[in-house]
């Protein structure tokens, strides 16, 4: 489990501090750099010149956690390096002054390629170094924006775009000529840092707390300054990616594989788990999500949390000594608890498992899915080589999530590549929105392809043209547009997600730890793509399936079906006797196919299925 780098990131303003400007009003508009001299003259003036390092330590406080962590910069370069620990969560962020990287808690570091990431690592150096006092350490281009007034006060805001990297703002408050605000937009949502109780130190005047808000004020932080000091000596401080780490897992002795079997259900995978010697448990496999247990499943282990987070609720943090997947060992394992069971039984349709796992996996070791096989192969990377033809296709992390770059009619974009999502292909809503692709496809049937903790996933259906990655073409690949835009990047760090029905196709081979993914063409290869023949979305209830949704016009639509219907048994075979999946897949038969359906209270259906795109 990592902290996000946009929570990190924070801390980096303790080297941008301080400014002022003169209260300027009217036509033309200030000039800027006037403003930004006032402000280095005002908090500090020429001792800001003496500078060359930074070192802060601070406590802070996020989704619920407490925490330490300690800074080092070179003001002069921008490179920095940030050691936190957060509860159990511990890692190290830096900027090497061109590449930014992450570190965990096993030593595993990753270097952050994804657009977003990159440039606010870039603009978080940009201020490391005092650029925009000193124009030679770093180009951008520096604007003002407005006169605005928050909470009382005016403010001048400066907006800063600094070279490779996104705009941001300063908010110099009118009155006391101190710079109280940093606006910036992450990923998801937009930063606000509020600079509070300056203190002078070594001649210049520093925030000693600081809170950053965000849209949702559970992700909150307070980072309060303990110590701080300038131009310590930086002997000894490396910026550099840290080299790979010794291993924590183990593999049988002389083996440098290891097969593990794997249930696939209606596009997700699971697979078993012993964690302390008990088990096995059955797990979610899903390769960009960190791991999660059951509440009830950690309690049984006798697993206490070592802390708790308000991310979602209360949710906590514990650790077990060990877990073993077909006698691969990982020692000390992180896992969030969180109550998915309902989502499990729901809409999975399964009440036996035990959680979620899988980029702890991943990021260990070079790993095989053998979709056609429903094997899992875990390779030993001291000993892996791959045996195949198949290039090397570039890997990137946004977060945890990994991605590849690809195509879709002719737009690139980088695409989640989870083995979490079911479908073919989704595209993200900004992305659709961008390029006008509800209008270019015609996409107006809205449908549900999926649910979780916040309800169903609803999107509008379509084909789209040809979808390219790592050589491959595809052809009109069933493509839902999501509707959604809660939780979606407007910067479009991701455009989209390739889910089971594009992954089964090939036998990837993971190596998260070399940033690749090879993609073995596999026997499904040559199947059409398509999608549901029903119209309608179903979910485990206790007395059968539940109808959650119809598509207006659809065939269930047409035969009376409604939302809420309970489907008691299909084509005489009773729900209790059936899996979710079974029911899910005797929607996609094929075209003209008659499914009688027992409804409970109105009694038989008998519906036609027929492709809905």
């Amino acid at each position: 489990m990592s902290l996000g780098r946009s929570c990190i990131l924070t801390l980096a303003l303790l080297a941008a501090v301080a400014s002022t400007s003169a209260q300027i009003g009217g036509p033309p508009p200030p000039d800027p750099r006037v403003i930004l001299q006032q402000a280095k003259d005002a908090s500090g003036g020429k001792a800001w010149d003496a500078l060359r390092s930074q070192h802060s330590a601070v406590t802070m406080q996020t989704a619920g956690l407490t925490g330490a962590a300690e800074r080092w910069s070179d003001i002069t370069s921008g490179q920095s390096r940030l050691t936190y620990s957060i509860g159990p969560v511990k890692g190290v962020v830096g900027f090497d002054g061109k590449v930014a990287w992450t570190q965990d808690e096993t030593g595993a570091s990753h270097a952050e390629t994804v657009g977003v990431a990159r440039e606010l690592a870039i603009n978080a150096a940009y201020r490391d170094r005092l650029a925009f006092w000193y124009p030679d350490r770093g180009a951008a281009l520096i604007s003002y924006k407005e006169r605005a007034n928050v909470d009382g006060a005016d403010f001048d805001v400066i907006r800063i775009t600094p070279e490779g990297g996104r705009p941001f703002e300063l908010w110099i408050n009118v009155e006391t000529r101190l710079i109280e605000r940093l606006v910036e937009r992450e990923a998801q949502a937009m930063r606000t840092e509020i600079y509070m109780d300056l203190r002078e130190v070594q001649g210049v005047k520093v925030p000693y707390r600081v809170r950053a808000t965000r849209e949702d004020p559970r992700q909150d932080e307070l980072v309060v300054v303990e110590a701080m000091q300038f131009n310590r000596p930086l002997t000894g401080i490396s910026f550099a990616q840290p080299a790979p780490p010794k291993p924590d897992f183990a593999f049988p002795a002389g083996r440098a594989s290891v097969t593990v079997p794997i249930d696939i259900q209606d596009g997700h995978l699971f697979v078993q788990v012993r964690i302390d010697g008990k088990g096995p448990f059955r797990m979610l496999l899903d390769s960009g999500n960190i791991n999660v247990l059951l509440p009830d499943v950690a309690t049984a282990l006798k697993l206490g949390p070592e802390a708790t987070a308000a991310a979602a609720g209360q949710l906590n943090v514990v650790r077990a000594a060990r877990i073993d997947i077909g006698g691969v060992v990982i020692a000390k394992p992180v896992f969030a608890t969180l109550d998915l069971k309902d989502v499990m039984r729901r809409v999975e349709g399964v009440d036996n498992v035990a959680g979620i796992i899988g980029v702890e996996i991943f990021k260990r070791m070079p790993v095989t899915i053998d979709y056609a096989r429903a094997q899992l192969v875990l390779h030993d990377p001291a000993r892996f080589k791959y045996a195949g033809n198949d290039p090397a296709l570039p890997l990137t992390f946004r977060g945890t999530m990994p991605q590849i770059k690809a195509r879709v009619d002719g737009i690139d974009g980088n695409f989640d590549v989870g083995t979490g999502a079911r479908g073919s292909l989704t595209l993200a809503a900004p992305f659709v929105a961008a390029h006008d692709l509800a209008a270019k496809y015609g996409a107006t049937q809205v449908v549900t392809v999926g649910a979780g903790l916040n309800g169903p996933v609803r999107g509008t259906l379509a084909r789209a043209g040809k979808f390219e990655f790592g050589g491959t073409a595809f052809a009109n690949p069933v493509t839902v547009l999501a509707l959604s835009v809660a939780g979606a990047d407007p910067d479009q760090a991701s455009a989209g997600s390739i889910g089971y029905d594009v992954l089964r196709r090939f036998k990837p081979t993971f190596d998260f730890a070399h940033g690749v993914v090879y993609l073995e063409p596999a026997p499904a290869m040559a199947e059409v793509d398509d999608f549901e023949r029903a119209g309608m979305w179903l979910e485990q209830g206790p007395l059968g399936f539940i109808v959650v949704d119809v598509v207006t016009g659809g065939p269930a639509d047409l035969a009376g079906i409604t939302r809420w219907d309970v489907i008691t048994a299909i084509n005489g075979k009773p729900a209790g006797t059936m899996t979710l999946a079974a029911a899910r897949a005797s929607q996609r038969a094929a075209a003209g196919t008659k499914l009688r359906l027992q409804v409970r209270v109105s009694g038989e259906r008998t519906l036609i299925l027929r492709n809905l795109i």
